[in-house]
C-alpha cells in the first residue's frame, strides 16, 4: 500500500477535539476512586480544565469531602459526545479528565458559580447553596478517544487550544441537513468508498477540517471522513466547501 493510501485525511488536534466535547456539555459520569459512579446536577469544563460540579447535598462523596478540611479525593470525570442525529451507536467519543475533587463553600463557591454563569447562564446554578453543593474537579491528565484515535492530552495543551467554530451550530445545522436536504447527503455519499455506499449514510459530525459521515451497514458501522481543500472558519466558506463537495458548478468566488 502506498504512502498516499495510507494517509488520513486532516482532522484536528486531539487538544482542539477535546475543548469542542468540553465546550459541547454532553452528558457527564464521576467516578471517584472509591465509590460509584454517578451523574452530576450540572458540570461546567472552563478553559484551563478545571471543571465545576454540582452534586446533591446528601451524595456520600459531599460528605465525605466535608468530613475534613479541604480535603481532596481522586475522581474521573467522563463527558459523552453524542452525535446531533439519533444514530444506531449515538456515542461518537468521549473525553475523560482524571484528577482531584474538593468542595467549595462560602464566597469561594458564590464567585465560581458567578463565574460560570456569565458565560454560560443556567437555571440550575440557582440550586447551588440550596440543595445542591459546588465542587471542582482540578485535572492532572486527560484522555480523548473518538474515530481520529485515542490520545492523552496535558492539560497546558488543553488551555492552548480552542473549540471548533463551528460545534455550537454543529447539532442544528447536521439535524437541518439530514430532515431538509437528503438529496445533499445523497451528493456527499458519493465521496465514500465504493464498498459503503450501500449503507443508510447519515451525517455524524462537521469542523474545520471537513465533514464526518456515518454508514450505519448491515452488521457494523462506519465513521468517514471527507476532507474539506483547506481548513475554514467563516459560514461562507464552509458553504464554499460543501458546494465542492456536491460537485455544484457554482462555486462562491468570494
Amino acid at each position: 500500500m502506498t504512502d498516499t493510501q495510507t494517509k488520513r485525511p486532516p482532522a484536528p488536534h486531539a487538544a482542539e477535539r477535546a475543548r469542542t466535547i468540553a465546550a459541547r456539555h454532553g452528558s457527564a459520569a464521576l467516578l471517584p476512586q472509591s465509590g460509584s459512579r454517578t451523574s452530576p446536577l450540572f458540570h461546567h469544563v472552563h478553559p484551563c480544565g478545571s471543571t465545576i460540579l454540582l452534586l446533591p447535598d446528601e451524595h456520600p462523596l459531599v460528605g465525605q469531602l466535608w468530613q475534613t478540611p479541604r480535603a481532596e479525593v481522586t475522581a474521573m470525570l467522563e463527558i459523552a459526545d453524542h452525535a446531533p442525529v439519533p444514530l444506531r451507536e449515538p456515542v461518537r467519543g468521549l473525553l475523560w479528565l482524571t484528577g482531584w475533587v474538593t468542595a467549595l463553600d462560602g464566597k469561594e463557591a458564590r464567585d465560581e458559580i458567578l463565574a460560570v454563569a456569565d458565560v454560560r447562564p443556567d437555571h440550575r446554578l440557582l440550586d447551588a447553596g440550596h440543595g445542591a453543593s459546588v465542587l471542582r474537579l482540578t485535572p492532572a491528565s486527560m484522555v480523548i478517544a473518538d474515530a481520529e484515535g485515542t490520545s492523552s492530552i496535558r492539560p497546558e495543551q488543553f488551555t492552548s487550544a480552542a473549540p471548533d467554530p463551528f460545534c455550537g451550530n454543529e447539532d442544528n445545522w447536521l439535524r437541518h441537513l439530514e430532515a431538509a436536504h437528503s438529496d445533499v447527503v445523497d451528493q456527499l455519499a458519493r465521496h465514500l468508498p465504493e464498498e459503503l455506499r450501500a449503507g443508510n449514510v447519515r451525517p455524524l459530525g462537521l469542523d474545520r477540517f471537513g465533514l464526518r459521515l456515518r454508514v450505519e451497514a448491515e452488521c457494523d458501522d462506519h465513521d468517514v471522513r471527507i476532507a474539506f481543500s483547506k481548513p475554514v472558519s467563516t459560514p461562507q466558506e464552509l458553504a464554499a466547501e460543501l458546494r465542492r463537495l456536491m460537485g455544484c458548478p457554482f462555486l462562491s468566488q468570494r
